[in-house]
């Protein structure tokens, strides 16, 4: 009992230095739990006797994975997905089957093990593709759904191959045929039991349990909820995974939705990443270097060919050529369940132990490259499938109007705030052009007769075209730092004198871009507190020219009043706005510290590159204290800063050089 404490709590340590480094590096953790797993496998650390003892818990993290995403579909929203799932779904699966069996027969193996390889391969991780796709918030998209619907008919189709394994293994042309209809039977009835359950009962019990506003009492009935559907379809032979989406689809549609959500995603992230963690320890690294020219050759034909023919599924359904791409890049490795299906064949002499080695060596590569491949997949698609523009005119196709138009706006990028701005200036009677780089967008704006033209801005050519030249100023309205970076360096080095605002989202950006050359940046969160703060002086009774004289007077002095903040739990934090957000903190002296006794300028703010926001002492502000007032025991300095520079400074003020 000692010693599996220590191995797991050394399996903790591992997975948590490795889920740091892999962060700092901007890998996705899913890798970091795969490298802890194989860290701790068989043929490294041997951290446990027994990893396959592991696999039965590890699998409730699909189980809650499947529940969280049974949330995100309602049943109505399956029933309008229907033509994916059984069509696009089924057809990528048999085609897969078909061709993967083929190649496996031809190249040597009997028609039972070519089957069973065939079924394998054909299985996507539905883990790592939602979890990665839910995290990049791209969930709703028509690629990531085609995605997802082929990935639920590869998880109904996990129950006729877990069947299917032991009959082959039998060799029984009867049994076969009457498992399968039995297994469908099972099927039918397990949905319909969670179904009428899923309408008729689980509204009810959290209507119920939410009037008793215990927190812990709902986490609790979440957790039974997800666990009891698992087990329903479990005991029927089916996959609980399976039955955890049927109960989640089913909780969907009511108002719970969102809190039952995040009730489970701490446990499902948790047990996720020991799942991972088990399929690592499967990975046996002395077979590989025997089988790593076979292992790379797989590799290779597995995704090659899987991307192609979900391409060629998604063809037969006549849908889009970049979401089919983009869905084929997704899917193109092999599943968790592969792993299942692999090591039953294994266990009744379908394949041999090396064979079933080398289908793990193969799906762990696969695995491993998969949220590189989900993130990229949009770019290797357009790749792939450069969609022809519609019928929209570019920068160098102006009319005759446009063509003359002098001390006009020029908006670049036409968003929400592009074409909120636009309307403003036509009621004001300002002339303005536009410039945009979504071809959809444009053609339906100048379908509208707005003066919206096609083009990429950090071009010279299409500059000069829009007359910039001849343009009051210039706007810039989307939200890309870098794209906004390189369009104002080159407007600042062809018109220098030309006035360009920028609208930023991300405050922490404002100085980069007011030293590349902008001329006003509008930071659109700040701009909003600035004019809910705008609201509520006037309601305040604050006279109105005062108002704007301190609105005009926080824009000139670009917003330094509203800059740091006090940060807390909830703080959004990540290695980039780390060292671009300004932090506020409150020092207390103590009898100890180093700048009692000394006057406040001891603390050289230009030196450090902080800011002294006040200074409280006997429960009094001081907001502008003066630079050679002595500090004493018990003040209290508020500073802002960068939060390197803000922890070097409280250090000096405590502790002195």
């Amino acid at each position: 009992m000692h010693g599996n404490l220590g191995n797991v709590l050394i399996l903790m340590s591992v997975a948590v230095v490795a889920v740091w480094l892999f962060k700092r590096i901007n890998l996705p953790p899913i890798l970091a739990y795969l490298f802890c797993g194989i860290s701790a496998g068989p043929d490294l650390l041997s951290l446990f006797e027994h990893p396959e003892d592991m696999q039965n818990f590890a699998e409730l993290g699909i189980v809650f994975l499947l529940f969280s995403l049974g949330l995100e579909f309602s049943l109505p929203k399956m029933l309008a997905m229907r033509h994916l799932v059984f069509g696009v779904g089924l057809g990528q699966m048999l085609l897969t089957t078909l061709v993967f069996m083929a190649i496996a027969y031809l190249i040597g193996f009997d028609i039972k093990a070519s089957l069973v390889i065939g079924g394998v391969v054909s299985l996507s991780s539905t883990a790592i593709v939602i979890k990665q796709t839910s995290d990049l918030g791209i969930l709703n998209t028509p690629r990531a759904q085609i995605a997802v619907s082929i990935l639920l008919l590869q998880d109904l189709a996990v129950v006729p191959l877990l069947i299917l394994v032991p009959l082959l293994a039998a060799d029984s042309e009867q049994s076969l045929s009457i498992a399968i209809s039995m297994a469908f039977l099972k099927g039918v009835l397990v949905v319909g039991i969670l179904l009428s359950i899923g309408k008729w009962v689980l509204p009810k019990v959290f209507s119920e349990v939410a009037r008793t506003r215990t927190d812990e009492l709902f986490v609790l009935t979440t957790i039974m909820v997800a666990l009891m559907a698992a087990g329903l379809a479990f005991s029927f032979g089916l996959s609980m995974a399976l039955g955890a989406f049927l109960a989640g689809m089913m909780l969907g549609e009511s108002q719970y939705k969102h809190q039952l959500e995040a009730d489970i995603r701490p446990f499902r992230d948790i047990l996720m990443g020991l799942f991972f963690i088990t399929i690592g320890m499967r990975l046996e690294l002395h077979n590989i270097p025997g089988q790593i020219h076979w292992a790379l050759t797989g590799l290779v034909s597995i995704v090659i060919l899987k991307v192609l023919l979900i391409r060629v599924s998604a063809w037969i359904f006549k849908l889009g050529s970049q979401d089919a791409w983009a869905a084929g890049i997704k899917l193109c490795q092999m599943g968790e369940f592969s792993f299942v299906i692999a090591a039953l064949a294994v266990d009744h002499n379908l394949l041999t132990s090396e064979q079933g080695s080398l289908l793990l060596t193969i799906g762990v590569i696969s695995m491993a490259f998969t949220p590189w491949l989900v993130d990229k997949s949009p770019v290797l698609a357009k790749a792939l499938s450069p969609e022809p523009l519609p019928d929209c005119k570019g920068a160098e196709q102006l009319s005759s109007h446009d063509k003359e138009l002098t001390d006009h706006v020029l908006i670049f990028g036409f968003g929400r705030v592009g074409q909120s701005v636009s309307r403003l200036l036509k009621i004001e009677a300002i002339p303005y052009m536009v410039v945009d780089a979504d071809p959809t967008r444009v053609q339906e704006s100048q379908s509208a007769g707005e003066p919206v033209y096609f083009g990429d801005v950090k071009q010279k050519d299409i500059l000069r075209a829009v007359g910039i030249e001849r343009a009051k100023l210039v706007l810039i309205t989307f939200d890309q730092h870098d794209k906004a970076m390189a369009v104002i360096q080159l407007i600042s080095s062809l018109y220098p004198d030309l006035p360009v605002v920028v609208r930023t989202r991300k405050d922490y950006r404002m100085d980069e871009l007011l030293n590349a050359g902008a001329t006003q940046v509008v930071p659109e969160i700040i701009e909003g507190s600035l004019m809910l703060v705008t609201q509520v002086l006037q309601m305040s009774g604050v006279p109105m020219s005062r108002i704007l004289k301190r609105v005009r007077k926080e824009r000139k002095g670009h917003y330094g009043n509203m800059h740091g903040f006090f940060p807390g739990e909830t703080t959004e934090m990540d290695y980039v706005k780390q060292d671009k957000l300004e932090f506020m903190h409150a020092v207390i002296l103590t009898a100890s510290a180093f700048a009692v006794g000394k006057p406040l300028h001891i603390l050289d703010t230009q030196r450090m590159r902080i800011n002294i926001k006040g200074l409280r002492r006997d429960n009094n502000e001081l907001s502008a204290p003066d630079g050679n007032i002595e500090l004493l025991e018990g003040d209290v300095l508020v500073i802002t800063g960068k939060p390197r520079r803000v922890e070097r400074a409280e250090r000096f003020l405590l502790e002195g050089n």
